[in-house]
């Protein structure tokens, strides 16, 4: 299984991004596809996770109504949809999979190489 995040960068406060996680290597189905961050000095933790197989999603609280993860089948694709941006969103986005139910502690099998979001005040 392989992930790789892309579409991080350098933003305003306000501002959106989208990430991107490519998964090849196996099919999803039954899989939960994650993103986790982790700013400096910080552990790293749960943004939000959508079920491959029907949709379901969870967020943390301080992202939600924010960003949206969605899933696109026909591309193995998982995108996080980040509006309204702050600074405090500055990390390290990693996309995560695993297998069963949804969790938010970082105990998921296959992750990808990060990618980099900086939020400006």
């Amino acid at each position: 299984v392989q992930l790789q995040a892309s579409g991080g960068g350098l933003v305003q406060a306000g501002g959106s991004l989208r990430l991107s996680c490519a998964a090849s290597g196996r099919t999803f189905s039954g899989y939960v596809m994650g993103w986790f961050r982790q700013a400096p000095g910080k552990e790293r933790e749960f943004v939000a996770a959508i079920l491959w197989t029907g949709g379901s999603t969870h967020y943390t609280h301080s992202v939600k109504d924010r960003f949206t993860i969605s899933r696109d089948d026909a591309k193995n694709m998982i995108y996080l949809q980040m509006n309204s941006l702050k600074p405090e969103d500055t990390a390290v986005y990693y996309c995560a999979a695993k297998t069963g139910i949804i969790s938010t502690s970082p105990s998921y099998h296959y992750w990808g190489q990060g990618t980099q979001v900086t939020v400006s005040s």
